[in-house]
């Protein structure tokens, strides 16, 4: 089954309370390949809820993946039969989250908490693969612990199972998004499957970017931490891989930013949406002068309008 893009994608990760509609869509209009929806409960999906409105896409993004989590494969391929039917277009892939490491998500066994029954992770995707009409990837990690490091294995269970693609996060469950990621693990997954292998874990501008390319033979990445307040990481990594000049945006420019996401997600979510920006804003100000004191002031706003006129005036204070 053909995967929705070509060549070397730079993808954005799927992050739970970080990447809804509105900032998928500002890191697609930066130059994103390919977006996924925040991990998606099946069950959730299945009894109704909010969960539903994770699978809301913006236009430029479409067609994205949409991200499922869970460990009933019954339930899990009837949502996956449910997206291809009533998504159809917006959706082109499905991923299967077996990496998420929170505990809220591992305490029922699943995200992370399938690396260590393997044999319940090949029973979801092959049900999931059967169902679905789009093709399946499957997003893991190296293990559960460093007593179980079982990626290799788990990778070639997930190709076996029906995964057309998978992304490994070179990091343990244990090491939560501590410590370095291990590009040799990926290297190891990309030598040993005939699928596509994505790279995740500490791309951070396009140094990094080119090195994991290098070093794992990758056939794409996956950022996530390194995009949060920064989309313009994707133009950087874009020309990089094209050998193209690239100009770094201005303070200014990554400001400008910062105002038009809280503007398109009060704008999708209502006014009661500026508290979420609370989080994304210390990313977006991270090394300007005066960043400290002003992420102080930030998360005290109470509305949007308060939000947008403390950074114009910090916007002015930082310079270019």
């Amino acid at each position: 089954m053909k995967l929705p893009f070509d060549d070397f994608p730079v993808m954005l990760a799927p992050m739970a309370g970080f990447t809804d509609m509105t900032y998928r869509a500002l890191c697609r209009e930066q130059g994103c390949d390919f977006t996924f929806t925040e991990m998606v409960s099946a069950k959730g999906l299945c009894y109704g809820g909010k969960s539903a409105e994770l699978l809301e896409t913006a236009p430029i993004e479409r067609p994205c993946g949409i991200q499922l989590f869970g460990r009933e494969p019954d339930i899990m391929a009837d949502m996956a039969r449910r997206i291809c039917g009533e998504h159809n277009g917006a959706a082109a892939l499905i991923d299967i989250n077996m990496g998420c490491p929170a505990p809220k998500i591992t305490g029922n066994g699943e995200g992370s908490a399938l690396m260590k029954e393997p044999l319940q992770a090949a029973r979801v995707i092959e049900a999931v693969a059967r169902a679905s009409s789009l093709p399946v990837s499957v997003k893991f990690r190296k293990g559960w612990d460093s007593a179980s490091e079982n990626y290799l294995d788990f990778a070639r269970m997930a190709e076996s199972a029906g995964a057309a693609m998978v992304t490994l996060h070179g990091r343990t469950r244990e090491q939560m998004y501590s410590g370095a990621a291990d590009w040799d693990a990926i290297a190891a997954v990309k030598a040993a499957l005939t699928i596509p292998v994505i790279g995740n874990g500490d791309i951070v501008d396009a140094p990094s970017a080119l090195a994991m390319k290098a070093r794992t033979g990758c056939d794409g990445i996956m950022i996530g931490r390194g995009a949060l307040g920064f989309p313009f990481i994707f133009p950087e990594i874009k020309a990089a891989l094209k050998g193209t000049p690239y100009a770094p945006p201005s303070n200014r420019q990554r400001l400008d930013l910062a105002i038009r996401h809280i503007q398109g997600i009060v704008a999708h979510k209502g006014p009661h949406a500026v508290v979420e920006m609370r989080k994304h804003i210390a990313y977006y100000v991270r090394g300007m002068k005066g960043a400290s004191a002003f992420r102080a002031n930030a998360t005290r706003a109470e509305t949007a309008e308060e939000m947008i006129d403390m950074i114009r005036r910090f916007a002015d204070e930082a310079g270019e």
